[in-house]
């Protein structure tokens, strides 16, 4: 038997050399289907040789993000004993790129236990332990999968383009050969372009047919604010060796992308170079490049001169890590967008929001689920101010394929709206809203003509407000808005009494053939207070008035004493008793039926005076509604001069 194992193990040596070298030149694809085939013709009683396949085998899949086979692969490595205890980092890496957060904490945690100070494991607990809240807890951003342009392959790295932002190009691997790369088992990219119609529906991609497109691979656009400039990342092949990628650049003219020519940023073919994006003003060029920095790949930016360029410059340690900070998008001078697996995220890569802040240092800030996931999160853009726009996600893809996803943060409204009437509520064409806030608004609104208003307002903000009409007392409101993240409609109708009319003071109760007020009155005359408190030169009358029984003696007297009881309670109220005048008047002014009343009674008509000899003639039951509308207490404006002089 002895020659046989030693036969077997002879044949799977030769092809593990051809694996390992696969490996070597980045053909990392190749090299995966190569050990997998090797893996298994060796036999499970080699355990050192099957733990080492595996774990190669997992590196593979790990770089081409075939995750649930590196996951397999690692355990393996794991189950034979494979003496590199980075599996169990890996193996909690991928975990957390499943989403399989425990678990990926348990080999994190093993990991840790032979490298205690490791901060990449030590962010892996940490962003495991993170992504486990804000899938609870996500933000208000709307993520969607944007089946329009995607394939069955891998296209990643929107960019809108135009001034309506109705343009967005992208890299895809849905090329029309069937060429495979040995590196990722995909096709080359090539860019593709998809439009909006005039109805603003996005059309299916077209791939560009212009000379930018070569055999080889095209991605990351990225564009001046002219929209004639392009400068993309360039990958060629070479026979054997390492792949690098270079930044290139195409110019428009005539509708068409030129032929792309590589920068000038370095002078060497050797430097990484990729992810480029122009800042808005177009004075800086971002981009990514592993030449020196804190480990890893790290992004830089170079000045823009001409087609020139000075000195690479890296962004500091605020920005990059160890890790890889990839794929970066700058908004504005002060705003940067990228990808990174250095910082704690939910797995994978994660996009990450940078601003700088007074004193010129970068504050790092996760997107946070939805927009991150367990997977890898990178490639943004905006529809320019707006929270809008496109991101590059593998979530949910066995193969590890990248698609394209929309992103948008819907709009808060707050606000609030309503009418301003009359106290018999009809609309008061002419009355005016004045607003005034913490937040600086102070803006006067005139109502439309069926008296509505519409006032957009902030959230957690103090507001004060005041309705006013010509021939009509104001009317305030105080209002604190929500510092909730959600919209809201406030509504708030102002009813505002007449200067020149007696009003009736709703829901005054008093005891039985007495002028003691009942508990129940306290809502009515505490909103009397806040009139009076909201238009301060005013002084008025308030008035009593009894039913159509009882001597005329007998009744002033008693109305004197329930007008005054109400003086009293608003006096108590803090109104100063110079703006207040009680007057009893029995039962010597019978009411008079207004407009909203005759819609009310169907048994009164507009204009009614409702005199002892009208009740009389009425029935039993109209005579009790008639006499309890002449009980009644009113206020009347005397002069709205108080304080003035």
């Amino acid at each position: 038997m002895l020659p046989v194992i030693c036969l077997l193990v002879s044949c799977n040596t030769a092809r593990l050399s051809n694996a390992e070298e696969k490996q070597q030149i980045g053909e990392y694809y190749e090299a995966a289907s190569i050990y997998r085939k090797v893996y298994t013709k060796t036999s499970p009683r080699d355990r050192f040789l099957r733990g080492y396949i595996a774990f190669r085998m997992a590196e593979c899949n790990r770089l081409i993000n075939h995750t649930p086979r590196a996951v397999s692969a690692y355990m393996n490595a794991i189950r034979y004993q494979y003496a590199d205890s980075s599996a169990n980092f890996w193996l909690g890496s991928m975990q957390q790129k499943q989403g399989s957060y425990a678990e990926a904490i348990k080999y994190y945690k093993a990991y840790l236990a032979s490298d205690p100070s490791n901060i990449w494991a030590q962010n892996g607990i940490q962003g495991s332990e993170l992504a486990i809240q804000w899938r609870k807890n996500p933000t208000r951003y709307q993520v969607t999968r944007m089946e329009k342009f995607n394939s069955r392959r891998s296209e990643f790295s929107p960019m809108l383009y135009g001034s309506n932002y109705d343009q967005v190009y992208f890299a895809s691997s849905r090329m029309k050969d069937n060429k495979i790369s040995a590196i990722t088992g995909l096709s080359n990219n090539n860019l593709f372009l998809a439009k909006q119609d005039e109805n603003g529906n996005w059309l299916a991609p077209e791939e560009i047919e212009d000379e930018v497109n070569t055999e080889f691979d095209e991605g990351t656009p990225s564009f001046t604010s002219d929209g004639n400039t392009m400068y993309y990342t360039y990958c060629s092949e070479a026979p054997e060796g390492p792949r690098t990628s270079e930044i290139y650049v195409s110019t428009r003219s005539n509708a068409k992308w030129g032929k792309g020519t590589r920068t000038s940023l370095v002078k060497d073919s050797v430097t990484t170079l990729g992810h480029p994006s122009v800042s808005p003003d177009g004075r800086y060029l971002y981009f990514v490049s592993d030449m020196g920095g804190y480990g890893g790949k790290d992004i830089f930016r170079a000045r823009r001169i001409g087609n020139d360029f000075g000195p690479m410059e890296n962004l500091g340690p605020q920005i990059n890590t160890p890790g890889d900070e990839l794929f970066p998008y700058v908004r504005d001078s002060v705003t940067l967008y990228f990808a990174s697996n250095g910082h704690p995220g939910m797995g994978g890569l994660d996009l990450f929001k940078a601003s700088l802040d007074t004193t010129g240092a970068w504050q790092v800030e996760n997107m946070k689920y939805p927009v991150n996931s367990m997977g890898d999160d990178f490639g943004i853009t905006f529809a320019g101010k707006r929270e809008k726009g496109f991101f590059t996600s593998n979530r949910n893809d066995l193969r590890g394929n990248d698609h394209l996803y929309s992103f948008e943060l819907p709009l808060i409204t707050v606000v609030i709206e309503g009418i301003v009437s009359d106290l018999d509520e009809y609309p008061i064409e002419e009355a005016t809203v004045r607003i005034v806030g913490r937040d600086g608004l102070n803006e006067k609104v005139q109502v439309r003509r069926d008296g509505t208003y519409r006032v957009e307002l902030e959230r957690d903000v103090s507001y004060v407000m005041m309705a006013s009409a010509r021939g009509f007392l104001n009317q305030n409101f105080e209002l604190r808005t929500s510092p909730e993240e959600k919209s809201e409609t406030y509504l708030v109708d102002f009813f505002l009494s007449p200067v020149y009319t007696p009003v009736v003071i709703e829901n005054i109760f008093y005891a039985y053939d007495s002028a003691v007020l009942r508990p129940e009155s306290r809502e009515a005359l505490d909103e009397l207070i806040k009139m009076l408190n909201d238009n301060p030169n005013v002084t008025i009358e308030l008035g009593a008035h009894t039913d159509r029984m009882g001597t005329e003696a007998y009744n002033e007297a008693l109305a004197q004493r329930r007008a005054q009881a109400v003086v009293d309670y608003l006096i108590a109220g803090g109104i100063t008793p110079e703006r207040l005048e009680a007057r009893g008047y029995g039962k010597s002014v019978p009411k008079t039926i207004n407009k909203k009343m005759a819609a009310e009674w169907d048994f009164l008509k507009e204009g009614d005076i409702l005199t002892e000899e009208f009740v009389r003639s009425l029935s039993p039951e109209q005579q009790e509604a008639a006499d309890q509308i002449n009980r009644r207490t009113e206020f009347k404006v005397l002069r709205t001069n108080y304080n003035l002089y």
